[in-house]
């Protein structure tokens, strides 16, 4: 995965990061066992939580597919 901060911190990324946080601990399921079910590196998915990755479309879906998720029920709990 490219790793690009030129928007880390930025208030949306952090917001969706608390959002597949909050999301990711409501289901009991660990930070490697979410990356490993959406084909992303634990560091990657870490960084994300973090608000430090601007993750691209199809890695947000594959998040919010591993939660049983849509995206926009995601987006919907980031309050984006």
């Amino acid at each position: 995965m490219p790793i690009s901060s030129r928007h880390a911190n930025d208030p949306a990324l952090v917001a969706l990061g608390a959002a597949i946080r909050r999301c990711r601990r409501s289901l009991g399921v660990s930070q490697e066992e979410l990356a490993h079910r959406s084909a992303i590196d634990r560091s990657y998915m870490s960084s994300i939580e973090r608000g430090g990755q601007n993750p691209g479309i199809l890695s947000i879906i594959r998040v919010a597919h591993a939660m049983d998720m849509t995206m926009t029920e995601l987006m919907a709990e980031a309050e984006l």
